[in-house]
C-alpha cells in the first residue's frame, strides 16, 4: 500500500515559525512599505505595483468574452490559447508588447481549461449547460443528447479555423485535464481527466453509476478517467481506463474557517434563507447554493412528478429535503457511510505529469498524491500527504530535477478573500516537499506576503517554473493578489523575489478578478486575467536575479507548453549560462572573490576570440575552474560552472 503521511500538530507549529521567517529574509531588499497594499481600485485603470518585473502589454478580451471568466492557458509556437467560460481565444504573442487575436471560438462551458499537442487542442467542459453544438442557450433538460461534459478535441492545424474532431463524454465532466506525452509511445497521447461535478444519469451516458464503490464496483466516484488519443486518428479517442487512485484514503483533518468568515457566512446564509434561497452545510459551515445549481435540481423534481411550468412550494420543500444528500455526494461524503472513518477525496482537482522522471503530482482535494506514471494507462499511487493547514489541494509543480514537489491550497475555492491581514500565513498557501525514493517530506510553506482587502479574491493558484539554471524559481498566480515570483531552492525558506499587482476591481463590493494562471514561456511571463484579459510581463535584473540568469533562461525554447504536462528544461551552452553560474557563486559567496573575478576575465577574453582559438581558451579555462572548484565553499556549483565552460568549448568547435 502507498504511504500516507499526515503531519502532526507539533510539526505544523514548527513549520509555521519557519514560514514566518521565510517572509522577511531576502538577498535583495523588498520594498517597504509594500506598494501592493492600498492600491486604487478600477477595472482597467486600477493602480499597479511592480518589483523586479516589467509589464509589456495588457490586452482586453474580445467582444464576446467581455464579462466572462478567463481561465487556464496553453502555448504553441508563437501563440497562447486562453480558456474562458465562453470558449477560448487564440492570441499571437510574436510581439509580446502587442498581442493580436488570431481566433476567438465562442463555445460557452466551464471551465474550458485547454491543452495542446502538435495539431491538437483539448478543452474541458463540466457544466450541465455545455452543449455539443457550442450554443449559448444551455441545456434545460435533466437528460439530453445535446449536453457535453467531458473533453472536446480540435484540429488546430489552421489556428484561424479550428475543427472539432471528437468529443469524449465522461460521467463527471472535466473540471481540468492533463495531457501526458509518454516518451515510450510515439503513436498516442493520453489525457487524464479530473471531473468534480455530480455523476450524470445513466440515461444520458450509459455506464455512469453514482453509488459508492462498495455498493457498485462500476462507481464513477473515487477515480479519474484516462483517454487514449491515437495521433493518426484522434477522432477515435476513447476512455481506456478509470484508475482508482484514491482507494483506502480517509477524510483528513481540516482547519475550518476563520471566526470572521464563520460569522459572515452565517449572516449571508440567514439573509439568503429569508429570500427563499437554498443553503447547505458544507465542510462544517452553512453556505448559500447559487441559483445556477438549484434551478436544474428544481426542474428535475418538477419533471419527475410529471409537472410543467414553475416549481411549487411542495417542489421547493422536496428540494430542501434532498439537498443534504446531493451536497454529500458532490463533496465526497457518500450517504450511508456513517460508521468508521469517512472516505477521502472522490477526485483530483488537478494532476501535473512529469514524464521525464515518471512521476505525477495529484492535487486531490484533501491530499497531495505522488503517482508512478510509467504505465500511462495505469497510474499507481506511491505516496500521499495530508495537512490540516490545507483546505483544498489544488495543483502541483515539480522542480526541474524532480527532487521536490510543491502543492497549492485553494482555500475558499478561488472566490473568496483569503489574503487579508488577519488570515493565517499557512492557510491558502503552498506546501513544499522534498522527494527521496518516492517519499515526500514536508519542508515549508510559501504565501504571497502582501495583505489584500476583503474585496479581492486571493489564494494560491496556477503557476510554473522559470528556467533559471541551478535554482528553483517559480511564478504563480494569486487571483487579485496578483503575480508572485519566488525562489524555493531552499524549500524550507522560500522567498519572494518579484511581483506584479493591481488594485481591486471595485473598492465598494466584492468582484471576481485577478490572475487565474501565470506561466513562463520562451522568455516572457503570460497571465490570464479573469476579468481584464491577457497580461504579458518580463523579469528585470535585480539583486536576486541577474541579467545573465535571465538571458540564460531565455535560451530555453519550447515548441509548446502545457503547465500540467511539465517539460524538463535543458540549457544550451552559452556565455550567459556560464556567467549565470558565476553570478550565483558570487551572490551565495560560494567561491573566493578573486577566483570569481579571474573566471569573469577568462570568459570575457574567450568571447572576443573565435573558432579554434576560442575553443582552446575555453578548454583551458574549464580545466582551471575544475581545479578551483575543489576548494570552493559551493563545490557542486563551481564544478557545474566549469562543466558549462567545457560544453561551451565543444559547442564552439
Amino acid at each position: 500500500m502507498a504511504a500516507v503521511v499526515t503531519r502532526s500538530t507539533a510539526a505544523r507549529a514548527a513549520s509555521f515559525a519557519f514560514a514566518a521567517f521565510a517572509f522577511v529574509t531576502s538577498a535583495g531588499a523588498q520594498p517597504s512599505p509594500d506598494p501592493r497594499v492600498g492600491l486604487k481600485a478600477g477595472m482597467y485603470d486600477a493602480a499597479e505595483a511592480t518589483w523586479n518585473m516589467k509589464v509589456l502589454s495588457k490586452t482586453p478580451p474580445t467582444a464576446k468574452f467581455v464579462g466572462s471568466t478567463n481561465s487556464d492557458m496553453a502555448f504553441t509556437g508563437n501563440y497562447v490559447i486562453q480558456g474562458s467560460y465562453n470558449g477560448y481565444q487564440i492570441w499571437d504573442i510574436s510581439n509580446p508588447a502587442k498581442p493580436t487575436i488570431k481566433h476567438a471560438n465562442y463555445c460557452p462551458a466551464s471551465q474550458s481549461d485547454v491543452s495542446v499537442y502538435k495539431n491538437l487542442l483539448f478543452v474541458s467542459s463540466e457544466s450541465n449547460t455545455g452543449r455539443i453544438d457550442c450554443g449559448d442557450q444551455g441545456v434545460k433538460e435533466p437528460v439530453s443528447a445535446a449536453r457535453l461534459r467531458g473533453i472536446r478535441i480540435f484540429d488546430i492545424t489552421d489556428l484561424a479555423n479550428p475543427k472539432n474532431l471528437a468529443n469524449v463524454q465522461t460521467c463527471r465532466g472535466s473540471h481540468t485535464h492533463t495531457v501526458l506525452v509518454d516518451p515510450k509511445d510515439k503513436d498516442n497521447v493520453y489525457v487524464y481527466v479530473s471531473g468534480s461535478a455530480g455523476v450524470r444519469p445513466a440515461d444520458e451516458l450509459p455506464g455512469c453509476v453514482s453509488a459508492a464503490p462498495a455498493k457498485d464496483p462500476n462507481s464513477a466516484l473515487f477515480r479519474i478517467e484516462v483517454i487514449k488519443v491515437p495521433l493518426a486518428h484522434p477522432e477515435q479517442a476513447a476512455i481506456v481506463s478509470s484508475p482508482r487512485i484514491f482507494n483506502d484514503l480517509t477524510k483528513p483533518a481540516g482547519h475550518g474557517e476563520t471566526a470572521e468568515d464563520v460569522a459572515a457566512g452565517a449572516k449571508m446564509a440567514a439573509e439568503a434563507r429569508a429570500k427563499g434561497m437554498y443553503t447547505a452545510m458544507i465542510f462544517g459551515a452553512e453556505r448559500v447554493i447559487p441559483p445556477q445549481m438549484t434551478t436544474p435540481w428544481l426542474d428535475s423534481i418538477v419533471k419527475a412528478r410529471g409537472g410543467t411550468g414553475a416549481a411549487t412550494g411542495a417542489d421547493s420543500s422536496a428540494l430542501r429535503a434532498a439537498i443534504p444528500g446531493i451536497i454529500a455526494k458532490l463533496v465526497g461524503e457518500t450517504p450511508g457511510d456513517d460508521h468508521g472513518p469517512k472516505p477521502g477525496p472522490t477526485q483530483c482537482h488537478d494532476i501535473t505529469v512529469y514524464p521525464a522522471i515518471g512521476y505525477a503530482g495529484g492535487a486531490c482535494e484533501g491530499y497531495g498524491l505522488l503517482l508512478d506514471i510509467k504505465d500511462p494507462t495505469h497510474p499507481v499511487r506511491i505516496g500521499a500527504v495530508a495537512d490540516s493547514n490545507f483546505s483544498y489541494w489544488h495543483s502541483a509543480t515539480f522542480n526541474n530535477d524532480g527532487t521536490k514537489v510543491l502543492f497549492s491550497d485553494e482555500w475558499g475555492g478561488g472566490g473568496a478573500p483569503k489574503c487579508r491581514a488577519t488570515d493565517p500565513k499557512v492557510w491558502g498557501a503552498d506546501a513544499l516537499f522534498t522527494i527521496d525514493k518516492g517519499v515526500m517530506k514536508f519542508q515549508g510553506y510559501y504565501k504571497m506576503s502582501a495583505a489584500q482587502t476583503d474585496k479581492e479574491n486571493c489564494v494560491a493558484h496556477n503557476g510554473s517554473l522559470i528556467p533559471i539554471p541551478g535554482r528553483d524559481v517559480m511564478v504563480q498566480a494569486w487571483y487579485q493578489g496578483g503575480i508572485s515570483v519566488f525562489d524555493w531552492t531552499d524549500a524550507a525558506h522560500a522567498r519572494e523575489i518579484a511581483f506584479f499587482d493591481r488594485g481591486p476591481i471595485d473598492s465598494t463590493h466584492f468582484t471576481m478578478g485577478g490572475s487565474w494562471s501565470v506561466y513562463w514561456y520562451n522568455g516572457v511571463i503570460v497571465s490570464s486575467e479573469i476579468a481584464r484579459g491577457l497580461d504579458v510581463l518580463e523579469l528585470t535584473p535585480s539583486a536576486d536575479i541577474s541579467k545573465n540568469e535571465i538571458d540564460a533562461a531565455k535560451t530555453v525554447k519550447l515548441d509548446y507548453l502545457n503547465a500540467q504536462g511539465q517539460p524538463k528544461f535543458t540549457w544550451p551552452a552559452s556565455f550567459a549560462l556560464s556567467r549565470a553560474y558565476l553570478d550565483q557563486l558570487e551572490r551565495g559567496k560560494g567561491q573566493d572573490a578573486a577566483k570569481i573575478a579571474a573566471a569573469r576575465s577568462g570568459l570575457d577574453a574567450a568571447e572576443k576570440l573565435s573558432g579554434a582559438a576560442r575553443a582552446d581558451a575555453l578548454n583551458k579555462l574549464s580545466t582551471q575552474l575544475h581545479g578551483d572548484a575543489r576548494s570552493a565553499t559551493d563545490a557542486p556549483r563551481a564544478h557545474t560552472l566549469a562543466s558549462s565552460v567545457g560544453d561551451l568549448a565543444k559547442a564552439t568547435k
